[in-house]
């Protein structure tokens, strides 16, 4: 009798995470965070998720490699293969977008980051999350 041994993976959410609320599109977000926070977000290939159950999601995303982490930006709600509108990470259909900082050499700061964008007036809402308590907060994870 041949014994079956099950690898189980505990993925880790080694950044902070930050939900916006806008109106604005993508590419305008990107900008005002750019011009807020000094960065320089740049379009990459929008973001596909599989799922077994439900059609695919597109999403739009925006990035910025950092010397030891990354700052991304990744748009919450997109339409799904079958011209349904779908959420990233559903339990938050609030939140327009996402930011999340990785920064190993903490040079960065999230709450810096909140105060200074809850300033621009194109954003309504900025709110620090805690990414243990998002049910699916594995759609998050893309790198």
């Amino acid at each position: 009798m041949i014994k079956k041994a099950k690898l189980v993976i505990e993925p880790t959410f080694d950044f902070e995470l930050l939900g916006l609320v806008s109106p604005v599109k993508d590419y305008k977000m990107a900008w005002l965070i750019n011009k807020e926070l000094n960065l320089s977000l740049s379009k990459s290939e929008d973001l596909i998720l599989e799922f077994v159950a439900t059609p695919r999601l597109e999403i739009s995303q925006y990035f910025l490699s950092l010397p030891y982490g990354f700052i991304q930006l990744l748009k919450n709600k997109a339409l799904n293969s079958s011209l349904q509108l779908a959420y990233l990470v559903p339990e938050l259909r609030n939140l327009d977008y996402f930011l999340l900082l990785q920064d190993q050499t903490e040079q960065t700061n999230i709450i810096t980051f909140a105060e200074q964008l809850s300033k621009n007036p194109m954003i309504q809402s900025v709110v620090r999350l805690d990414i243990n308590k998002i049910k699916s907060r594995e759609n998050l994870l893309t790198y």
